[in-house]
């Protein structure tokens, strides 16, 4: 695979995104996580999976100057296969662990919010949440459930309406993140919490995960398509376009 790298240890996996200097989403990234989280949800001797990314970007968030390439096709199954990624992240039965090691706004959040751990490495510089309000991306129901499941309805709603983007302080405060520490040691606390996991019957583990999270999980895909629909439409409204073209020329630039 292009875009990640798989390390396995005693009874879990490592899969750090892979992809360039900020690791970028793209459908590339996305189908190959589909199909390694699809794999581990089938093996038994794989017992937890530690998502991570690389030194100062976790990711940093979808390839905007690839999607806004996209041809109405493409595009369409970006939707499709981040929606789906997400949903089947949000109903994975074993531990998941994020171990956020830098940046993580946007997309590197909505991959975030799935995992029952999140370790972020310390700075001001290097900030979580959903902002994409700010750049013209809409954001689906199951997502806003999933941050609100994690921040409470009335932070989350704050914070999606202002686009809110928080340090690693700033989220271990209201809960979001649940360890700040130094880039060095943002995997090894990831593995040492994995351990604890692992200690627990799996059986019991993945029976307590799903029914903690229950309201959360058996509404997720309820409004797929319509929500496909409307977010195609946003995307292709010419203000919308004329936006992310003056976006993507800024990103391109500082290129």
């Amino acid at each position: 695979m292009n875009t990640l790298k798989i390390t396995k240890k005693e009874g879990y996996v490592i899969v750090q995104l892979d992809r360039g200097k900020v690791n970028a989403v793209n459908l590339e990234m996305v189908r190959d996580l589909h199909k390694v989280i699809q794999s581990f949800n089938n093996d038994d001797s794989v017992r937890g999976v530690i998502l991570t990314g690389q030194p100062h970007f976790f990711t940093a968030g979808l390839d905007v100057i690839e999607l806004y390439s996209y041809d109405a096709e493409t595009i369409r199954a970006m939707f499709i296969a981040f929606g789906e990624l997400y949903i089947q992240l949000a109903s994975f039965p074993k531990p998941l662990i994020a171990a956020i090691t830098g940046h993580a706004p946007a997309a590197g959040t909505v991959l975030a919010i799935p995992c029952d751990y999140r370790v972020m490495v310390e700075g001001e510089k290097y900030t979580i949440g959903l902002n994409e309000i700010l750049v013209n991306i809409g954001l689906s129901e199951d997502v806003i459930n999933g941050y609100t499941f994690w921040l409470g309805e009335g932070i989350a709603a704050r914070n999606l309406l202002q686009g809110k983007l928080m340090n690693a302080k700033e989220a271990y405060a209201i809960g979001f993140v649940d360890e700040v520490c130094s880039m060095e040691e943002v995997l090894e606390r990831a593995e040492q919490q994995m351990q604890q996991y692992l200690v627990a019957e799996p059986q019991i583990f993945q029976s307590i995960k799903l029914k903690a999270r229950k309201s959360w999980v058996e509404s997720l895909g309820e409004n797929a398509e319509t929500e496909l629909k409307e977010n195609l439409g946003i995307w292709w409204k010419p203000e919308v376009r004329g936006r992310m073209k003056g976006f993507v020329e800024r990103l391109t630039n500082k290129k």
